[in-house]
């Protein structure tokens, strides 16, 4: 009585937002339904809409958009980055490829700008230390420019070592630019980047959050790990800056991960990519420092593609090359993952390669850096089991690579987890590699690296207590937002 007097429009305000609300949440499905994605996904979320009153439209906001097809940049800039990278579309693969190979090469060069950068010299680590070590190395050779991007860069001793390095370069006339992704940097300190900005460095974060776009930014992550210097050499993997990588920490030894330098033609792909962060995050074209870049060393036989991928593509870049390369494999296939979450797509994929004769193997960690995660890929284990797929969990430490290697020709690795997150919501970046050289060299680590596992059985799979089988199905229902 005392409400309705104070507030004597009181229920008119409230049928009218009540309508307002169920206008919106009946313009969403309609959108949802518009969209046309994978029917059972659509009728998740309508059902998620109309049972959650409220929060059905704020988890819907935050998790359930599509951004396909939206560019990040503007396409008089996009079309400027292109010019100034001027890749040389390629016509003729007089090579000796196989037939794996060059559908592979034709299916990225329908995705992205045709490409095929020849004879690059590739360096791969599989330490922490070592990478690092050699990063710091090339940015003390650094004359021009260094382009740093990463997903987490860490307040700790190698966090504080990259960026001492970084803020000596800077002082001594050298262009430095920094991107780092703004969740997965959360806790590196504004104290440093300050004193990163006074140092001269440009720094800044990728989809910054505020309490006013969080709901419009939360779930798409940067999760690339790309380093230029000079155009002269890239560094592209898995490895985030951070002691894990290097010297571990209070649980584990040094994280086991994967990463590549890269020196020749194709850093101009590295270069491009960054360029596009830069200029969605700056809205500052990079210009003069896109214009060079090193020879490609004589006598290699490497051939490269590089594959950006992210929510505003219209496919799924990474994940097609990979269903592609997964269906084309005649002999064998080697999967290094620190989480197991595929698409229904790529698990039936990998079950018919492994039913039809093809030696899958796939290696994850013991323990992941995440209960939720390892929930979520325990939930897949015995069907892909059943098919003839090895499972092999690696006991020293976490493993973080991401490594696809296909029969004894191709290989990619880069920042592309083998799951929904990274298929769908965060930028990612792979490097595309044709060569029995580095196949053979990835293979022969990956052969080691068994060493240091334990084979899956299907008897003792099936002796996990039930409270964790109840656990991972149920983790399993959110597994594409995980």
């Amino acid at each position: 009585m005392f409400l309705a007097e104070l507030f004597p429009y009181a229920n008119v305000v409230y049928n009218i937002l009540l309508v307002l609300y169920f206008l919106t949440v009946l313009a969403v499905i309609v959108v949802v339904l518009g969209e046309n994605r994978n029917p059972v996904k659509s009728m998740a979320w309508v059902l998620v809409l109309v049972l959650l009153p409220v929060l059905g439209l704020v988890i819907y906001l935050i998790f359930g958009r599509s951004l396909k097809g939206m560019g990040l940049i503007s396409r008089s800039d996009l079309r400027e980055l292109r010019r100034l990278n001027d890749y040389s579309e390629v016509v003729d693969m007089d090579f000796e490829l196989s037939d794996t190979s060059r559908q592979l090469i034709t299916l990225v060069n329908k995705l992205t700008v045709p490409h095929l950068f020849v004879g690059d010299e590739v360096k791969v680590f599989t330490t922490g230390a070592d990478k690092f070590e050699s990063l710091l190395d090339d940015i003390e050779q650094a004359q021009d420019y260094i382009h740093v991007q990463y997903f987490i860069i860490e307040h700790d001793g190698v966090g504080q070592r990259l960026v001492d390095a970084l803020m000596r370069k800077a002082r001594q006339g050298v262009h430095v630019r920094v991107l780092y992704d703004y969740v997965g940097s959360f806790y590196t300190r504004s104290s440093k980047l300050k004193k990163m900005r006074e140092a001269g460095i440009e720094v800044h974060p990728f989809l910054e959050v505020s309490l006013a776009n969080v709901a419009f930014r939360i779930n798409w992550r940067n999760h690339r790990k790309i380093v230029v210097i000079d155009g002269r050499v890239g560094y592209v993997g898995g490895m985030n800056i951070a002691d894990r990588y290097v010297t571990g920490d209070k649980k584990w030894k040094a994280w086991r991960d994967t990463h590549l330098r890269i020196t020749g033609e194709s850093v101009a792909a590295l270069q491009s990519s960054f360029a596009v962060d830069w200029n969605f995050t700056t809205r500052r074209l990079l210009t003069s420092a896109t214009m060079h870049y090193s020879e490609p060393p004589a006598n290699n036989d490497h051939l490269i593609q590089m594959m950006s991928s992210g929510p505003t593509n219209r496919w799924n870049n990474i994940s097609l090359v990979f269903f592609k390369a997964i269906t084309l494999a005649k002999r064998s296939i080697y999967i290094q993952t620190p989480y197991f979450l595929p698409s229904d797509a790529l698990l039936k994929a990998l079950q018919s390669a492994a039913l039809s004769g093809v030696d899958v193997r796939l290696m994850i960690p013991r323990q992941p850096d995440s209960v939720m995660l390892r929930l979520a890929t325990g939930s897949y284990l015995k069907e892909i089991m059943l098919s003839g797929i090895k499972v092999y969990f690696y006991e020293p430490t976490v493993l973080h690579a991401k490594v696809v290697i296909v029969d004894d020709e191709f290989v990619t690795t880069g920042s592309t987890n083998f799951d929904f997150r990274s298929f769908e919501h965060n930028f990612e970046f792979n490097a595309l590699v044709y060569s029995k050289e580095l196949n053979k060299t990835m293979r022969a680590t990956f052969e080691d690296d068994i060493q240091q596992c334990t084979r899956l059985s299907m008897g003792k799979w099936k002796q996990r207590p039930l409270l964790q089988k109840a656990l991972e199905s149920v983790v399993r229902l959110i597994s594409p937002i995980l």
